[in-house]
Parts: C-alpha cells; structure tokens; sequence
C-alpha cells in the first residue's frame, strides 16, 4: 500500500492550525475531530493522509492562505537525510536531481520528474494513485512548498515562468500569482513549475559538493533497500523512452542532469552489473517492440522514436536484436488493436520505468 512520510503530514495539519499527536489523533484544541494510524514508524498509508487532506479542504476554504502556511511549516530538515542531500547540493538543478531520484523513500504516492525542454525547464509532480479531490490540494501544497525552498536554496534571485496545475482555479487567479511571484496558469496539461533552464545552474547558498555525494551514497543504499529494480537503471530506463527522438544522449549530460559526475555515473552503472551501451540498447529494443506491437506508427518513425537516424540502421539493428525485420516483426503480431501514440508512449515509459520487458541482446 502506498505511504508518505509522517512529516508530510504534521506539516499539513500545522498548516491548518492543528495537531497531531504520535497516537494519530488530529486535535482541534481538545477535541479530536480525525484519527490516523500511530506515527511512530514515520509514516502513514495513502487513505489515511488523502482523508485527511479531504477533511482540512473542507475547513479551510482560503486555499492561498492554507498553501502558503503549509510551506512555511514544511522544514527541509524534516526530510532527514534526503533534506540534507537537497540543501547541501552544488546547484539548484542537482538539488531537483535528487528530489527527482530519492522522493519515492518519502512516499510512492507521486514522484517528481526534471523535464528539460530547449531553454525551458520544468519541475513536474505525477501521482502514482487513482485520481481524486485530494490531489489537487496537495499538488498545490507540494509545489507551494518547492517553490519556497528553491528560492531559499539558491544564491540570488530565481525568477519562474509559471507554475502549471491541471485542475481548475479554487478560488482567485491573482492570489495564487501574487504568492508564487509568477503567472499561476489553471487547466493545464500538468502540475509543474516552470523555470528557464539556465537557472538549474544557479548556485546553492551552502552547497557543497563532497557532503552531498557523501549523503546521495547514503540515499542510494536506502533506496536499494526498498528497489527491486536497480534504481540507476530504472531511471535510466524512464529518461531514455522519452528521450531517444532526439538522438541517444551523451552519458556525460544525463550525469549531470542526475546530479553526479560522469565518473559516478559510470561507477554506479558497473556496481549494478551493467553499462550505458547496454541500458540503451535494452531501453531500444523495450520501446521498439512495444511500438512496433501496439502502435500505427510507421517503421520509419519508429525508427527515429528509439534514436536511430536513419531507418536501414534501425532495420539491421532490429534483426540482431530479435532474429527478424521490424515489418516481419509487425506482421507476426498483427491484428492487435491499435493504440493512440500518446497512449503508447506514456505506456512504454511507464514499462520502461519499471524494468519489464527488457532484453539482453547483442551489442549494436
């Protein structure tokens, strides 16, 4: 069952003037109007908080005023080691590096991911649960919050774009530009901040590089604690499916838009028994087959969608990798129904993600 961590959710109910005791009792002065289970492992199931989120909604009509106290009463320092690793990181970009990689040990009920897009760049938080009320606000909490530590962090002014949510306004437009110092647009395609890309450069105040890579060790081992995956691979995997279009990536930047140097990068990958060549060539073969299974793409784009230039080389390279031509391929499986391409791609990223299908070939 999906969980967040219990700061998360002393954060919210001091937002909303409230209490929690480590029972899970939820005190308006001295009565108890909610009841979560105890605090005392760190953290609670998703039912219970989004209940609880429900509730403050329902009392708190004034969404800016609740938002902009939430926060305020979330501290970085509450997050533990992952707090730390943010705060101590040489770049604003490498701090939302970290947040991207390590929010899953905080809860699984979203996950924030850095999409760079020409001189734009955009933090984006997705739910990983069924869509309901609840979301929006915490969305609205959750970014609120980002925005008030990245301003922190970094050293100088960090001017935003926008900030994007995906439903619709809760109340006036104005406040919430007012409080996040930038156009609030409502009915967008995602719930995301948006900044420009150079900005992920800004220095952070007390970054410093030797004690985040000491903390993100830290973090590793408790995320492969939790992972079945190998967590370097998996998000490896998830960039790459939506990366490929553009051409194959140099390893050197999607080190560094993971926060570590190449070296690391390379370190980790061999720690985990495999190498930038082979996740590639695995995130190509997942992706083509699953295009050339479900989609109406042409061989042609399916080549340029897994990073081929040219659709001869992506033809040779699919016959190493299966034992037959793509158009050979696609009529071995025909008759499938054919699915939306936005439908496929989100899919695939979604599969990608988490590790399945994935096929050991030979090298291309």
């Amino acid at each position: 069952m999906p969980t967040v961590t219990a700061a998360f959710v002393r954060a919210m109910t001091a937002a909303a003037g409230l209490t929690v005791t480590p029972e899970g009792r939820v005190m308006s002065g001295t009565k108890v109007i909610y009841q979560l289970p105890p605090l005392t492992d760190g953290h609670i199931d998703d039912q219970s908080h989004f209940g609880l989120i429900d509730l403050i909604a329902t009392r708190h009509p004034d969404r800016v005023t609740l938002i902009a106290a939430y926060a305020q009463a979330i501290c970085v320092d509450d997050l533990g080691v992952l707090g730390l690793a943010l705060k101590s990181a040489p770049t604003l970009g490498a701090s939302l590096a970290r947040l991207e990689r390590y929010f899953r040990l905080l809860s699984d009920t979203a996950a924030y991911w850095l999409d760079r897009d020409g001189d734009q760049a955009a933090l984006v938080i997705e739910s990983c649960t069924p869509d309901r009320a609840a979301l929006t606000l915490r969305n609205e909490c959750a970014l609120a919050s980002n925005v008030s530590k990245m301003r922190a962090f970094v050293r100088g002014d960090l001017a935003l774009e926008c900030v994007t949510f995906r439903h619709a306004c809760p109340g006036d437009p104005a406040r919430f530009a007012d409080h996040f110092g930038c156009p609030v647009i409502f009915g967008a395609a995602r719930d995301a901040i948006v900044m420009p890309v150079r900005a992920l450069d800004l220095p952070n105040r007390i970054g410093d590089a030797a004690i985040s890579d000491f903390l993100t060790g830290h973090l590793d081992r408790e995320l492969d604690a939790t992972s079945v995956v190998p967590p370097l691979r998996a998000d490896l995997f998830r960039r790459l499916s939506t990366a490929l279009s553009t051409g194959v990536p140099q390893a050197a930047t999607l080190a560094h838009d993971m926060g570590m140097s190449e070296r690391t990068f390379f370190r980790r990958l061999a720690e985990e028994g495999t190498t930038y060549r082979d996740v590639v060539r695995d995130v190509q073969i997942s992706l083509a087959r699953d295009l050339l299974n479900r989609g109406d793409c042409s061989i042609a784009e399916v080549a340029f969608l897994t990073g081929f230039a040219e659709q001869s080389t992506f033809g040779r390279a699919f016959k190493r990798w299966v034992g037959q031509a793509p158009a050979q391929y696609r009529n071995s499986v025909s008759g499938k129904p054919a699915v939306p391409r936005a439908a496929i791609m989100a899919g695939a990223a979604q599969t990608l993600a988490g590790g399945a299908d994935t096929v050991r070939a030979v090298s291309i």
